[in-house]
């Protein structure tokens, strides 16, 4: 009798592991099924203009894209959304974009591939220096359009015929990476039978890229705060020597060198902006380091500021009162004001030098456009 309710009990156990793991991977909110007429919707676009179903309705056929700025994947596909309009402009086939992120949900290191956000003025800032041809609508802020088309992942297509009955809903086609050739152009594929009066071969597909981030998922940031918080804080000397070495940069990595001091006020104005930098990309190959032209004999001062703003990074302080020594160093071109920022790849080659403050959506864009870096997996 003991022996049954054990194997009763192992049972239970096991179905209540399933079906929590099932519960994991369970769509919030389910695609539009095939054969489902269009939800109409009232967006905000880039241009300031609001969208609806209606401002296409002298489209044959109409191609809805959830994309956004922040995803690897979906950055990939940008360029072949731009060349898809410019091909079918003609043939009756309208495009229209809408960006599904919450972007209050996005982590900083959910980050790592972009230096933009999905904000709404983010947006305008993408498209403008991609050149869409395209609408590009936002939806971040209530997420209702998003909820009712049910895009898996970013960028997810759905094809709508004149009727805006659904036709197709997949991938635009099964290679991820620009410079890769794909086998299937199932996007394409879809578009060209409709226009021939036919239903698409493949009326569905997966779809492969970053998860829709839901406001449901906003509360990220307290818990990130408590593990911000956790993060241990050091600093070291160092000398001549230690600068050319890190110059050098015979790491994997790109490197972002920070010179500051507590009593400048540019530099500790700008230091929450290279926080949220090394956030952004520090699990990638990037490294940010840090050297306080303080003098030495406040070590301890210069540490008390760097745990304030939990900068857990590879910290310095020059361990010379001689800041000529150092400014030679870094860079013999520096007029020697700080703050002063240098990029450096691996192998020692500096893609940017900057005396003063920075400007961190141009360091960001420098930063995540290095070769050791890149916007694709």
């Amino acid at each position: 009798m003991v022996k049954k309710q054990w194997i009763y009990f192992f049972i239970c156990v096991l179905a209540f592991h399933f079906n929590t793991v099932n519960a994991k991977f369970e769509e919030p909110h389910p695609s539009l099924a095939i054969g489902s007429k269009a939800p109409d919707f009232s967006l905000l676009g880039i241009d300031g203009k609001k969208y609806s179903l209606a401002s296409f309705s002298s489209a044959k056929l109409l191609v809805v894209v959830f994309t956004c700025n922040h995803c690897p994947t979906a950055q990939a596909y940008e360029n072949r959304i731009i060349q898809l309009t410019k091909d079918y402009a003609n043939k009756q086939v309208s495009v229209v974009a809408i960006m599904p992120n919450d972007p209050k949900s996005i982590r900083l290191e959910e980050l790592n591939y972009t230096d933009l956000g999905d904000s709404y003025q983010e947006m305008k800032i993408r498209a403008r220096g991609k050149g869409f041809n395209f609408p590009y609508l936002f939806d971040g802020e209530k997420q209702a359009t998003s909820k009712a088309y049910g895009p898996s992942a970013t960028p997810h297509v759905f094809i709508f015929d004149q009727n805006r009955v659904l036709r197709y809903s997949g991938r635009i086609d099964d290679v991820e990476k620009p410079s890769g050739k794909p086998q299937h152009y199932d996007t394409r594929d879809a578009l060209d039978k409709l226009l021939a009066g036919e239903q698409p071969t493949v009326a569905s597909t997966k779809v492969f890229g970053c998860s829709i981030k839901w406001a449901e998922k906003s509360n990220w940031i307290d818990q990130a705060k408590i593990n911000w918080a956790k993060e241990p804080v050091t600093i070291d000397t160092i000398g001549v020597s230690g600068i050319k070495k890190l110059l050098k940069n015979n790491s994997e990595k790109l490197r972002v060198i920070n010179v500051w001091a507590t009593w400048c006020g540019p530099c500790v104005s700008e230091f929450p902006d290279f926080i949220t930098i090394n956030r952004m990309y520090r699990s990638r190959d990037f490294e940010w380091v840090t050297i306080s032209a303080d003098e030495p004999t406040i070590k301890s001062k210069v540490l008390k500021f760097l745990q304030k703003q939990q900068a857990s990074a590879t910290n310095y302080i020059f361990n010379s009162e001689d800041k000529y020594q150092l400014i030679e160093a870094i860079d013999p071109k520096w007029q020697g004001a700080i703050p002063y920022t240098i990029v450096v790849e691996p192998g020692g080659k500096i893609l940017y030098a900057q005396q003063g403050v920075i400007d961190p959506a141009e360091l960001k864009k420098i930063i995540v456009e290095s070769s050791a870096i890149g916007r694709y997996y």
